[in-house]
């Protein structure tokens, strides 16, 4: 019989993040010895990574970090939530954003190409992470956001998961306390723009043959029809876009006027939810 306690294999599977039957057969193999049978788990899930390519990620979690002018945001996916909240995982998150925010990359492929100090990249690090834990593990996002001001909010939609929704905004003028509760608010609402000028034309103009089908169908008059139109339109650029939408904080006002207000101008935002 193997000689290793129990102990051996929940340290085992806190520092690997491998399941309890891999663990043991692991420790088996190795005869109780936590290193070698480290190495077995490793070397048999390297060997799975390109099994695993076709899976689903859809658990993870994102992270951000924000300061002097400039703000980074990631998302890391995985495939469970047993996962996504091991301390593995979230360890491993956490020097994906550090090398994220040294390395200045604006998009998910210039991170993974980017190497880290003892020369291996960072796709090699997700791929070991892959071998150890055994399931997929991607970078799906990264965004970099630079202003005057720049802040993050993290937001836990349950509270044995980590962040699953993340926000960063740009903004000049003010102070950081106003551009982080329209950070929350961005949270909350999912504006997909800051702007109405950043609506494509394509959409606007499906969105006004819709509500012009919608209206007929409901048999309004035809004579009332530009000006419903037109208002239910408006009503899609109130739900869309960040500035028309109603500030979360005082709904009487919208967004727009309670930046006027602090003396604050959203130059840029950005939002990640996990699985969107």
């Amino acid at each position: 019989m193997a000689n290793y306690t129990a102990a051996d294999i929940k340290a085992l599977r806190g520092s690997t993040g491998a399941g309890m039957l891999d663990v043991k057969k692991a420790l088996d193999e190795a005869d109780g010895d936590r290193d070698k049978a480290t190495e077995i788990l490793r070397v048999k899930g390297l060997k799975g990574v390109t099994k695993r390519e076709g899976r689903t990620t859809s658990n993870g979690l994102v992270a951000a970090q924000a300061g002097d002018g400039v703000g980074t945001l990631v998302e890391v996916l995985c495939e469970t939530d047993f996962v996504a909240k091991s301390e593995k995982f979230i360890a491993l998150a956490a020097q994906v954003l550090a090398q994220s925010v040294a390395s200045g990359a604006a998009d998910a492929d210039a991170l993974l190409k980017s190497s880290l100090e003892d020369g291996s990249t960072v796709q090699e690090l997700l791929d070991n992470a892959n071998a150890t834990i055994g399931e997929k593990i991607e970078v799906k996002r990264v965004s970099r956001v630079e202003a005057p001001v720049v802040v993050s909010y993290l937001h836990k939609t349950s509270p044995d998961l980590p962040a699953q929704i993340g926000v960063l905004v740009g903004a000049e003028g003010g102070d950081e306390q106003i551009a982080r509760d329209v950070a929350m608010h961005i949270a909350a609402f999912s504006p997909t723009v800051l702007t109405r000028d950043e609506v494509d034309a394509e959409t606007v103009e499906n969105e006004r043959r819709v509500a012009e089908a919608t209206a007929k169908e409901e048999g309004k008059p035809e004579a009332a029809l530009p000006k419903i139109v037109e208002g239910r339109v408006n009503g899609f650029f109130k739900e869309n876009v960040l500035l028309e939408q109603a500030f979360a904080k005082d709904a009487k006002k919208t967004v727009e006027k309670v930046l006027a207000e602090a003396g604050t101008k959203v130059t840029s935002f950005v939002r990640y939810r996990i699985g969107n």
